[in-house]
């Protein structure tokens, strides 16, 4: 995919930040010293582990160069680098190894739990955030979208980008390596000023990859407007005119 644009992330920065802010409230019987934020970005969850830990030395890695240029911009304070969470290697361990809303753009979640469990120090957690995308409406429409043979050529793959899987898929892998979980899943209804601020929502997310795979404006405008009559069908508008947008994410904590 092309690099990712900080400022078209950050302007659904409540949607996108809250998640972190309740899987870290519910971290708990540890003091990190040392947090690992694995796929970053411009830094916003990062700066919910600052304010939760203050004293701890945390560090941020994003593949993307322009996410980890505003996260050091906004906030020079931690330390960034630009790193691919499916390559990386720290070479040292961590008391809390944080990812929001990341892994889903990472294969193989069986070897990646693993890499991260030997991250993790003695008596520290692992914890992480997953949007639950194709059990959503919104994530079935634009995957059949991708599938119309008007894009297919082009969009059909898009799918194997993410890896998404169950919680008992989760619960079983991290089983093996952790001797406490914590496991829940929670919808968040955003509440959006019309159908199309979910576009305008998913652009610089899920809806990014099929995109980028469309070489004209005039294409990536037809797909967008080929989503949005979906979205409108799966999304009524509430009586003040402003919609409902239920988004499905499941958390993980594992205690070492």
């Amino acid at each position: 995919m092309s690099d990712w644009n900080p400022e078209l992330y950050m302007k659904f920065r409540s949607e996108r930040t809250q998640p972190s802010i309740d899987l870290i409230s519910r971290i708990d019987d540890i003091n990190p010293k040392s947090i690992l934020d694995v796929g970053c970005g411009p830094g916003n969850s990062t700066q919910v582990l600052a304010n939760r830990w203050p004293e701890a030395n945390i560090s941020g890695i994003d593949n993307s160069e322009s996410m980890i240029a505003k996260a050091a911009q906004d906030y020079p304070r931690q330390e960034w680098q630009v790193a691919d969470a499916a390559t990386y290697c720290p070479g040292k361990e961590f008391d809390l190894v944080f990812s929001n809303a990341v892994i889903q753009w990472i294969p193989n979640h069986a070897n990646l739990l693993a890499r991260f469990h030997n991250w993790v120090s003695e008596k520290g957690a692992l914890a992480i955030q997953m949007p639950q995308f194709w059990d959503m409406p919104l994530g079935k429409i634009i995957r059949k979208t991708g599938d119309d043979a008007r894009w297919k050529d082009r969009t059909g793959d898009v799918v194997n980008l993410f890896t998404i899987h169950d919680y008992v898929f989760y619960y079983d892998q991290l089983a093996r390596l952790f001797p406490r979980i914590d496991i829940w899943q929670t919808d968040y209804m955003h509440v959006l000023e019309n159908h199309e601020a979910i576009i305008e929502m998913m652009r610089s997310t899920g809806l990014k990859p099929y995109l980028d795979r469309l070489d004209s404006e005039a294409d990536q405008k037809e797909f967008e407007e080929r989503v949005l009559k979906g979205i409108k069908t799966a999304y009524p508008k509430q009586t003040n005119g402003k919609v409902i947008l239920p988004f499905k994410r499941m958390f993980i904590v594992g205690y070492k």
